[in-house]
């Protein structure tokens, strides 16, 4: 059976010369889908406090006009658990609703455990139901597969089955980092249980030494694409239909076509 057309996108970073510039490039390019990351780093880079009524109104019809899908990226340290953290992703809620995204990304944090983060999430769920976008949830490099699958099946039994609303972004480089699959991306994904839906995807890869966050095919998967082969053949099976984010801006960028371009191909071969 094909595959529906999948979004291929990268994101803002505060490595570029100036934040716009992956946005630029972006549009430059014909990407179809890009991410907003909350990444401002000692006063460089871009956040959504930086964008004000009048940016988000151009962001939103540059979405419209060129059929770019949105999504948006919490900042990494905020955790839902704690009040301040959670008002902020509400303000990431609120720009992703003025710009037209469809997803807005946190990071899994286990400050109070899964079921603690469970009951987080659903007050999260509530913000962004009202401002029609999705919620996924990213692993993080000390976060394994039975904690996903721990979360979704308390949202299951919550709901008789997970909300469409809500699922996982699966990075790959992150899981190539965890304890228990490190140097296998694709074991983690193979520990997930099916009733875990995946959403929303992040691709960089590394050597399992650190969150290098290479392009991917300039790693290991550079020398034997088998991994990434064998990936996007369980996202298949599992009927992944969401975004995918390169999350690197690098030297040069047009790295990132080359990314792109392979995925596409690797995508079309998959059966």
């Amino acid at each position: 059976m094909p595959w529906p057309a999948l979004r291929i996108g990268n994101q803002t970073a505060f490595s570029a010369a100036y934040p716009t510039a992956p946005f630029d490039y972006a549009q430059e390019h014909n990407f179809d889908a890009f991410e907003w990351f909350n990444d401002k780093r000692h006063g460089w880079g871009w956040a959504q406090e930086d964008s004000d009524a009048h940016d988000r109104t151009r962001i939103l019809e540059i979405g419209q006009s060129r059929k770019i899908a949105y999504s948006v990226h919490a900042r990494c340290q905020a955790d839902i658990n704690l009040p301040a953290d959670r008002e902020e992703v509400f303000r990431s809620i609120d720009f992703a609703r003025d710009i037209g995204a469809t997803l807005v990304n946190i990071y899994y944090a286990d400050s109070q455990g899964v079921e603690g983060f469970a009951a987080s999430l659903l007050a999260v769920r509530e913000k962004a139901n009202a401002a029609g976008v999705r919620l996924s949830v990213e692993n993080t490099v000390f976060v394994g597969p039975d904690v996903f699958n721990r979360l979704f099946a308390l949202l299951q039994q919550r709901f008789g089955s997970v909300p469409p609303d809500l699922g996982m972004c699966f990075d790959m480089g992150h899981a190539n980092l965890c304890a228990a699959s490190r140097n296998n991306y694709v074991g983690f994904l193979e520990k997930l249980e099916p009733f875990v839906p995946l959403i929303h995807l992040h691709v960089h890869e590394n050597w399992g030494d650190g969150d290098s966050h290479l392009p991917l095919f300039t790693g290991p998967a550079g020398q034997n694409d088998t991994g990434v082969r064998t990936m996007f053949r369980l996202l298949k099976d599992r009927g992944f239909e969401g975004m995918i984010i390169m999350e690197q801006w690098p030297t040069p960028p047009d790295q990132l076509l080359g990314t792109r371009n392979r995925l596409k191909q690797i995508i079309l071969d998959t059966h």
